[in-house]
């Protein structure tokens, strides 16, 4: 068994990990942490602007941030029980898409993902990267809720 855990720092997917390794201690899992690169340039061509590339130093030390990212993510399964490996994927489209094609890829058994509980006109513009897993993967999804902030 192969766990695709997506893991973006949040207390959210902090809870995700939690979860997976309490349920499933052991097992092999790959923490995925996705870049999506910024849409500005595809915004300004689409206002007929001309796009304006990112700085190679600043990619790099974003990818450098992304990295350890992962190997935090992959460290805190770890520490729940599970056999962790880090992974970064560096500018994606979208990150929903990322994390489908990397479950293939590693033909994964499961993808767990925590829920960033946006609401409102944000979730309605920006959509539900777990939703959107969920409808899109050809695997089970477990959805991890956030974690209880009330007393």
């Amino acid at each position: 068994m192969s766990i695709l855990i997506a893991y973006d720092g949040s207390d959210d997917s902090k809870a995700a990990i939690a979860f997976t390794g309490a349920l499933l201690k052991g097992q092999s899992a790959v923490v995925l942490t996705v870049w999506e690169r910024l849409s500005t340039v595809s915004m300004r061509t689409t206002i007929g602007m001309m796009p304006v590339a990112d700085t190679s130093a600043e990619d790099e030390a974003l990818r450098q941030a992304m990295k350890e990212l992962a190997e935090q993510g992959a460290e805190l399964a770890r520490q729940a029980g599970l056999d962790a490996t880090p992974r970064y994927e560096g500018d994606s489209l979208a990150v929903w898409s990322a994390i489908v094609d990397v479950a293939d890829e590693i033909d994964a058994t499961m993808i767990v993902t925590g829920t960033r509980g946006l609401g409102g006109v944000r979730s309605l513009l920006l959509g539900s990267t777990s939703d959107r897993v969920l409808h899109h993967a050809k695997r089970p999804v477990l959805v991890v809720p956030s974690p209880d902030t009330g007393s």
